[in-house]
């Protein structure tokens, strides 16, 4: 109830016929509440039919927050905790958040029939204009994970404009070389597909440790009523095609960008490179750390979050930030794990640091 006393509604709005002051705040409010527990929609687009949860209410004068998961999950599974966790909360307050679930990974998604030709990483980044045309957004911070990192580096490659900064973990901006392809078909000789999408999740270590978060995930991807779906989705993503991102070049990303990966995470060495293509002045990169204090001094950067809302990212993690320190050697090899869920440290693997640890 102590919530509810602190909103304060200032518009003014026409009244309804019969309607009175306290009817029409106590019907804004109702709404406000409703929006705060997400509500979920899909649009059509030349694509097929994308979902999308929206928390909060928007804010003037502020870009939403647009997120996308990796392959083997969905937008619960991969950003919820972390929305969730404490240190979010004086950012959720300030934005709101739209949750975009690939086609088909959505809670209780059909399988599509046999046959059925899923989008490629390109075509749904071309999917995200029709959301903010359907939620009438203008601009957007996008986070993503792994393949959903991806994308969102495509739609701003594309759509500039309407991208005020990213946040990109574990990205991989390269298509896969032939060598890449042979080591991808020998292994799916071997190896089923919630195996191999495990070790796209997280490190060798990490599954030899077969540790309970491990497991967890080994469970709910191999049990997954969409498996035939995730399959899809897996399958685009390892026919993507390279970003040819180029420092200084044509095609780069003009917004301010964080790139965030787990010490020893698979894709490690990719991001690294992905790095080293990118604007070094509009460029940080974190390694195992609080990524909800970086994300605040990420987002004050771009104007949008309070100095006073900064709390205890030292000196040592703020320097750890800047692109020049990022690639040198002398990398951290503590791992964070384990620890990840009561102290906020970021983990090795995409679910770690967006599900478990909430960062």
């Amino acid at each position: 109830m102590a919530e509810l006393q602190e909103v304060q509604i200032t518009e003014e709005k026409p009244l309804l016929p019969g309607q009175t002051p306290e009817t029409a705040k106590e019907a804004e409010l109702a709404a406000r509440i409703l929006l705060d527990r997400g509500q979920t929609h899909s649009v059509e687009t030349p694509y097929g039919s994308v979902t999308f949860t929206v928390y909060g209410t928007p804010k003037p004068k502020r870009p939403a927050i647009l997120t996308y998961h990796d392959v083997g999950l969905n937008y619960k599974s991969c950003f919820q905790p972390l929305f969730q966790f404490g240190d979010m909360q004086e950012i959720i307050q300030n934005f709101v958040r739209v949750h975009v679930d690939a086609p088909g990974m959505e809670e209780g998604a059909p399988v599509f029939p046999l046959g059925y030709q899923y989008p490629s990483l390109d075509q749904l980044a071309d999917m995200i204009p029709c959301i903010l045309q359907y939620l009438n957004f203008s601009t957007i911070i996008g986070v993503g994970v792994g393949a959903g990192a991806y994308i969102l580096s495509r739609y701003a490659l594309t759509h500039p404009d309407t991208v005020e900064g990213l946040v990109l973990i574990n990205i991989d901006p390269n298509a896969k070389g032939w060598m890449d392809w042979a080591a991808h078909k020998l292994t799916g000789l071997t190896s089923s597909i919630p195996e191999m999408i495990l070790g796209h999740l997280f490190s060798q270590e990490e599954l030899s440790g077969n540790s309970e978060l491990i497991q967890k995930y080994r469970n709910i991807i191999t049990h997954a009523p969409n498996l035939e779906n995730i399959e899809l989705y897996w399958n685009s993503y390892n026919n993507r095609r390279d970003l040819n991102l180029e420092r200084g070049g044509a095609v780069t990303l003009r917004c301010p960008v964080m790139l965030v990966v787990g010490d020893q995470a698979p894709h490690e060495d990719a991001v690294v490179e992905c790095n080293s293509k990118l604007d070094p002045t509009q460029t940080s990169f974190l390694k195992p750390g609080k990524l909800t204090e970086a994300f605040k001094y990420f987002l004050q950067g771009m104007g949008y979050m309070a100095s006073s809302c900064m709390t205890r990212l030292s000196r040592s993690r703020t320097a750890s930030l800047t692109s020049a320190a990022s690639i040198d050697g002398n990398r951290s090899r503590s791992r964070t794990l384990s620890q990840g869920s009561e102290s906020g440290t970021l983990p090795s693997g995409p679910p770690g640091h967006t599900m478990e640890v909430s960062c």
